[in-house]
């Protein structure tokens, strides 16, 4: 027999029961869809996390601190940040200087009429920064001399000419949406970008001395990189240890660096990096700590709850196997007579093969339109809103939605060969049975 003999006597043979087979199919059906839309759920989980740390900051930063505070023999100097900069997987390295034992001030405005009485001043490798995955908000990145500003740096200035209580803007004011995000702030009393900026330091002796600063941009608010990002100041190492300089009077050696930032290549090169820079003795701090348990625990979720979908797959199975042995009971005659017209015994073996594995792809394939159409129903109803604008984020998701369901094209072509490989191993019995049978007996058979 030929292929296309096989396919019609394979066709023939599922329509001569029609309901029997649709039955079958349908067992098949229910089973794909369950291991689809299980997997599915535990997909949109991983997804909702990944966009939930992603909010935490950039995954990829490694921050380094030495031991005891930098107070023992351990130090944060050149050498180190050429020694990480030389490690596999990492991207750039920058050192970090701040501010902090320092009082000081920042006044904006012509006649500094805006005061921030505290910031987070830190000095970074400012060529490093696009490396590093500091993001423009606004502007350019800083060169020799420039500074860049957190995102939401004006929001830390009070207005000395308004009244005590009503003289500062807060961020927070606008509130939330109904997905729980934050709303853009309401608009700062001036735009730092375009006000000059005055750093005010008071020394030791009770004298203020001042510092003009020029922004040339501001960067992205980043958890993950400090504070500084969010409502601080970033210059140049170069700048900032001129300021210390004028302030202390010192050119001696240079003071130690307080961390560095590592970026590396991938989050799959976070923990390798880590535990090679710990291995130098020193501490470091990325999300790792937060992803990886998190990714685990929706890893084993997926794993249960795509077992419970296979467990309904495999009673489907039993479904096939049953068809086939009456299938089977049924045409023991017909068996005889192929057998006795020279049909080779391949061929009967393929041809029960190929009814079984018909039946799993058709309820595979059915399964998967249902199952497409059952996850947008379900993020549709998630997004609490059923309106045209919501189909396509149901199916493809955006930055501002988070699916409950997630069917990724892979998935349908596994559920798909799932089933039909589900069809075989369910005929594989029925068919070595049917080969079996003697021709006499079978010409037999009543």
């Amino acid at each position: 027999m030929n292929h296309q003999d096989l396919l019609r006597v394979c066709i023939q043979n599922l329509l001569r029961r029609k309901s029997r087979t649709f039955l079958t199919v349908l067992g098949v059906l229910i089973g794909c869809c369950s291991i689809v839309i299980m997997v599915s759920l535990g997909i949109g989980m991983k997804e909702s996390q990944d966009k939930l740390l992603a909010e935490l900051g950039d995954l990829t930063i490694i921050t380094v601190t030495a031991p005891q505070k930098g107070k023992g023999k351990k130090k944060l100097d050149d050498a180190l940040v050429r020694q990480i900069r030389g490690m596999e997987g990492v991207e750039a390295v920058s050192p970090k200087l701040s501010m902090d034992n320092y009082t000081f001030r920042i006044l904006a405005g012509q006649t500094r009429r805006y005061v921030a009485d505290w910031v987070s001043l830190v000095g970074l490798d400012t060529a490093q920064l696009e490396r590093l995955g500091y993001k423009l908000d606004k502007g350019s990145y800083p060169s020799s001399g420039e500074v860049a500003l957190g995102q939401y740096f004006a929001y830390n200035f009070r207005d000395t000419l308004r009244p005590e209580g009503s003289n500062t803007i807060n961020r927070w004011d606008a509130g939330f949406d109904e997905s729980g995000r934050l709303l853009p702030p309401p608009d700062a009393y001036f735009d730092p970008l375009h006000e000059p900026l005055t750093l005010e330091v008071e020394t030791d002796n009770g004298a203020k001395v001042t510092f003009s600063l020029k922004a040339s941009g501001s960067v992205k608010e980043d958890n993950a990189k400090g504070y500084e990002t969010s409502e601080g100041i970033l210059m140049s190492i170069a700048d900032l240890r001129a300021i210390q300089q004028k302030l202390n009077g010192s050119t001696g050696k240079p003071a130690p660096y307080d961390s560095l930032v590592v970026k590396v290549t991938d989050i799959s090169r976070v923990e390798p990096v880590e535990n090679a820079i710990k291995g130098l003795g020193y501490t470091t701090e990325s999300m790792e700590s937060i992803r990886k348990p998190m990714e685990k625990e929706a890893r084993q979720k997926q794993m249960m709850l795509g077992g419970l979908g296979a467990i309904s797959l495999f009673v489907a199975a039993l479904g096939i196997t049953n068809t086939m042995i009456m299938s089977i009971s049924e045409r023991t005659k017909e068996i005889g007579v192929m057998k006795s017209l020279g049909c080779f015994v391949y061929d009967i073996r393929v041809m029960f093969l190929t009814e079984a594995g018909a039946i799993g792809l058709v309820g595979g394939l059915i399964g998967c339109v249902i199952s497409f159409f059952i996850s947008v129903m379900v993020n549709l109803v998630a997004m609490g809103e059923f309106s045209p604008l919501n189909i396509l984020p149901a199916i493809f998701g955006s930055e501002t939605v988070n699916r409950v369901s997630v069917i990724p094209p892979w998935l349908y072509l596994f559920a798909v060969a799932f089933s039909v490989l589900i069809g075989l191993g369910s005929g594989y019995y029925p068919a070595n049975k049917a080969v079996q049978i003697p021709a006499l007996e079978a010409i037999k058979s009543e």
